[in-house]
Order: C-alpha cells, then structure tokens, then sequence
C-alpha cells in the first residue's frame, strides 16, 4: 500500500475549533470558522507550496491540541499513582492498616483497571473513541470522591476500585485514539502524549505529597486524594473540542463526517480523500472477514499472532522491570537506603518524578527522529545497568561495605536515572507500538487486551513488592528486576520492528500481512516510506 503520510485528526462539524491553535489567529480559515483553501487573492500571493505548507502547519497545530485534551485522563492514573506513595504513610496512621493493607490498596487498582480496559475496547467500539474518553473521567471521578470521604478502610477500597476502573478506561483508549488522528510522520510524538500526561501527574501526586504533608493525619491524606478530581473536571471542556475518530465514523457508515474530520487535518481535498479511501478499504476488509474481533484473537493468523507477541509482550516489559515498585514505594526504598526523615523522603520521591516527567519529553522529541526501535534499546540497556547498580548498592549498604551518604547519593541517582531511560525509551514506546500495529478491525480491542496486560502486571509488582522485599531483601528484588530487564533487551531485538513513518495501514505489511506470512518482525528492515524490504 504505497501511502504517503498518515492519520487525521479533528474536530466534527458542529465543534468549535481552535484557530492557530490555541487561539492564534491562523491567515486561512478552516470549515465551519474556517476554510480549507486561504482566500484567492493570498493563494495567488503565496503560492501553492505556500498554502499547503500552512495547511499543514496549522493542521498539526490542531492535531496537537487534540492529543493534549484527550491525553488528560492519563493525567489521573499519574497523579494517583504519584499520591498514592505518600498518602499510605498517613492512611497507616489514621486508619491503622497493617502492611497486607498497604499492598491491597496500592496493588487492587492496577488489577481492577483490567476490566475497565478490557471493557474499553468494546465500549470505544460501540459508542465511540470521544464518548468512552468521557465514561472514563466520569467513572474516576466517582471513584476519587468516594475515596476522599472514606471513613473506613472497606469505603477506602470501594473508591479506589471505582476510580481503576475508568483509569482502565482511561489507558486503552487515549493512544487509539490519538493514533487514528494523527499524521503517520508524527504519530509517534503525539501518541506519546498520555505517557508524559501520567508521568505529569505523577510528579504532581509527588508534589502534592510534600505539600500537604504538613496537615494532619486524618485530613492530610483526604486532600491529596480530593486534588485528583481537578484533571477530570477539565475534560469535560475537553469533549467539547475534540472529534471523534475518522476511522470510527467510517466502520458506523458516516463517511461524510469522517470526511469532514479528515479534511481539517490533511493538507487538502486529495489527500483527505485519499485518506478516506484507505479508511474505508481497511473497514470492508474487516466487515468481510467473517470473523469477531476477540474469536481472531483467540485464534489468531500467524499474522495476527505476531503483533499479539508484540504487543502484549512490550506491555508486559515494561511493567515486569520493576517500575511501579520504583514509583509507589520510593519513600520505603529511600528509606531502606538511610533516608530518614520524612520530609527528605517525599523529597527525594519529587526528585524522582521530576526525572521521570523531564525525559518523557526528550522521547517525545525523538521518537519520530530516530525511531522507536533505538529509543527501546537505549532505554532497555540503560535501565538493566541503573537496577543493576541500585541493587548492588542496597546490598552495600546493608552490609555496611560503603559510607552511608556515599550509598543513599548513589541509590537515589539509580533510581533517578531508572526512571529517566524508563521515559525515554519503554514508557512511551510501549504505547505508541501497541496502539499502532493492529488493523483497524482489532485495533481498540487489542489495545484494551494490551492495557489489561500491562495493568495486570503492575497490579502483581505492586501487591508483592513489601512481601518480596521482606523475603528476600530489598536488594534481592532489584536483582531480580535487573535481570528480566536484561532479557528486555533481548525481547526489543528479537520481536519489535521499527514503525517509524509508516502509516497504520502500512504497519501490518511488517508483521507479514501482505504478501506472505514467514516473515517475522526482527526478520524485517524498513526501506523508504513506500517499500519493505526483507532480509534474505
């Protein structure tokens, strides 16, 4: 499918729009507000590559916009995640939860967000990627309400249970959605947005931590948790300027809206349509095949099986190396290390977020520069080497074979810098790849398939990490961590092909669903935009 350039994005007819984006004044005007073409006597005063090239750039300006707005739910799962590391040292005291308490309240949401993401796929399929965009901040929102005027321990963990699942909502459906919207030569970028979106609110549930950790105890951990209704409230400004998917409208039969969407976001009628037509080829396939969506998966072509490989193994990856256990217990693993006061824990915690959040945005930078592939390795290599480093340091420590100061500096720049190769490489690109490799047909089922993975996942790191530690030290499940972050590496190399630049429908040719079904995805090479090129 010799395709040039990508996936649309933007707002449906009767949407408001946003001019240059963000209220800059753009010289041309689009549908609606604005028009397509810039009036005749600029076009003749500009040029045609003129025109197009502020198409283009006021297109991407809008496609932009409408990755943050949709990106904002990630906002919450960050922000809970991040709170939740400080809030527990004050739930302990207030409600005097044992530590098989602590690992159920910090674990259970990562599993029950399995469901919501599981339920994801199917509810984005039947009322759309915007409206499921919008269940997911509502349900959150319930589900933080109730665990801010919790008066027990049971009403603590009926919120938390509520709010995972719309974050599972949440996590499934932002990088669809932004995939199907974006143009191919950015796609990576923008659908790296929800990354840096949690890891924002992490940083942000940090700095809340330390913020109101002067309050007391029954009241303190109330008002960190009540902070995370805010993101969700934004969202409703958020429905109210974003489109729906084009690919969406195309499977309902709306071809002239998802027209009208592609329109904004191209650079004029011919690639719009162009665009469509793709669109459209991609859905009869689908409506042709005969096949639900979950019996393909189930049994799934060889084609099928290896994005499955792909998909669902870079989202286990990047949860099974440890990274939540970094995040949610970094007070516990700083003060395993000789951090003592609590002050200098929620501290050093922000330092962490600050790290985690600033090398998100270097990846976003890169991610359709140099590929997703070489970011993957950077990032698999370089967190093997900081866990690698981090546990030998507690081991250290422990046996009282280095100088304390010189041991927790060395601990806490291992764990700062396992989170900074986290963001740069495996963090974002673990989104961007499972949301780009499937076929239309599958693709919003398969995410949801891919997240619940991921969830579940986290959900096991979180529960066992202070039964693991006590069992076999600290340092011991840094260890451990280190070494399936080692066969990380082999992973990348062997299962994940690079996907820069292609578009979506292209993307499938590399898992073999063109032309014949032996090859596999380390055994295929990019050429141009246009070509495959297999080794022989």
């Amino acid at each position: 499918m010799g395709l040039r350039g990508a996936e649309p994005a933007a707002l449906s007819g009767s949407m408001p729009s946003l001019p240059g984006f963000f209220g800059r004044q753009s010289r041309y005007l689009r549908m609606d507000d604005v028009a397509l073409a810039p009036p005749p006597e600029h076009e003749e005063e500009l040029g045609g590559g003129a025109v197009r090239a502020e198409r283009r750039r006021s297109s991407t300006r809008y496609v932009f916009a409408c990755s943050v707005f949709a990106s904002l739910n990630s906002v919450l799962l960050g922000y809970d995640v991040g709170v939740m590391s400080g809030c527990i040292l004050f739930i302990q005291r207030d409600l005097h939860i044992t530590e098989v308490q602590q690992e159920v309240l910090v674990g259970c949401l990562s599993f029950v967000s399995l469901l919501g993401s599981l339920a994801g796929g199917r509810t984005a399929d039947a009322l759309g990627r915007k409206r499921t965009i919008g269940l997911a901040a509502a349900v959150f929102q319930a589900g933080a309400l109730v665990m801010t005027l919790a008066p027990s321990f049971r009403v603590l963990i009926a919120g938390r249970l509520l709010a995972g699942i719309g974050i599972g909502f949440g996590v499934m459906i932002a990088p669809v959605y932004i995939a199907e919207i974006s143009p191919a030569a950015s796609r990576g970028s923008f659908t790296s947005f929800p990354e840096i979106f949690i890891n924002l609110g992490i940083l942000l549930g940090y700095i809340s931590n330390y913020v109101f950790s002067g309050l007391p105890d029954h009241l303190g951990w109330r008002v960190m948790l009540a902070v995370g209704i805010v993101p969700s409230v934004s969202i409703v400004f958020a429905l109210l300027v974003i489109p729906e998917s084009p690919r969406w409208l195309v499977v309902q039969g709306r071809a002239a809206e998802a027209r009208e969407v592609l329109l904004r976001v191209t650079d004029g009628e011919e690639e719009a349509d162009e665009r469509l037509a793709e669109i459209e080829a991609a859905a009869a396939s689908a409506a042709s095949s005969g096949e639900t969506v979950w019996r393909e998966l189930s049994r799934p072509s060889p084609t099928i099986r290896r994005m499955l490989v792909t998909g669902l193994g870079i989202q286990c990856f990047q949860q099974i190396t440890g990274i939540d256990a970094l995040v949610y217990y970094s007070p516990t693993i700083f003060r395993d290390a000789g951090v003592t006061t609590e002050s200098q824990l929620l501290l050093a915690t922000v330092a962490v977020g600050f790290f985690k959040t600033a090398f998100i945005a270097l990846a976003i930078v890169l991610i359709d520069r140099v590929g997703r592939k070489p970011l993957l390795y950077v990032s698999t290599v370089g967190m093997t080497t900081c866990l690698v480093v981090l546990a030998a340091t507690l081991w250290l420590l422990a046996h009282g074979a280095v100088p304390k100061a010189l041991g927790v500096a060395v601990a806490v720049l291992a764990v700062c810098g396992d989170v900074a190769f986290f963001s740069v490489g495996i963090g974002p690109v673990c989104w961007v790849t499972s949301s780009e490799i499937f076929p239309l047909r599958l693709r919003s089922q398969a995410a949801a398939l891919g997240a619940a993975v991921n969830r579940v996942t986290s959900g096991t790191v979180a529960m066992s990490f202070l039964s693991v530690s006590r069992g076999m030290t600290v340092a011991g499940a840094f260890s451990a961590f280190a070494a399936i972050s080692a066969l990380s590496v082999v992973f990348v190399h062997r299962f994940v092909p690079e996907t820069k630049g292609k578009t979506l429908e292209e993307i499938e040719l590399l898992f073999g669903g063109g032309e014949g079904e032996s090859a596999s995805p380390g055994e295929v090479e990019l050429g141009d935009s246009e070509h495959l090129v297999r080794k022989g």
